[in-house]
């Protein structure tokens, strides 16, 4: 059975979230920080998830994930604004029991 984990979402005004993620609704991190509105309107998740925009790229703070990123993730890194070597597309950060305790910071707008 799955179940909410807990992550910790850094918004670009510098304020921490801590927030419930479902792990059973198929959702992403893109769609986590639009659901409880941690970016402006507009700003995160431009290309509906397609790894096609990098609206929705997020620095991630500890070791809870693998910063491997797939091939259409990595080349639209290459063409984003603010990328480190921590960056990845909260669209492709699937919303799994594995995320418990995951920080992450929202990247700058592009």
């Amino acid at each position: 059975m799955s179940k909410d984990v807990t992550i910790y979402i850094t918004d670009r005004n510098g304020v921490k979230h801590e927030v419930q993620a479902p792990t059973d609704m198929n959702m992403n991190v893109m769609e986590l920080i639009r659901a409880y509105e941690l970016a402006e309107e507009g700003t995160i998740g431009v290309c509906g998830g397609m790894a096609m925009c990098a609206s929705c790229q997020c620095y991630i703070l500890n070791d809870v994930i693998s910063l491997e990123r797939n091939p259409d993730e990595d080349a639209m890194l290459c063409e984003a604004y603010h990328v480190k070597d921590n960056s990845k597309l909260g669209c492709q950060i699937h919303l799994t029991e594995e995320l418990q305790g995951l920080e992450l910071e929202i990247a700058p707008e592009q």
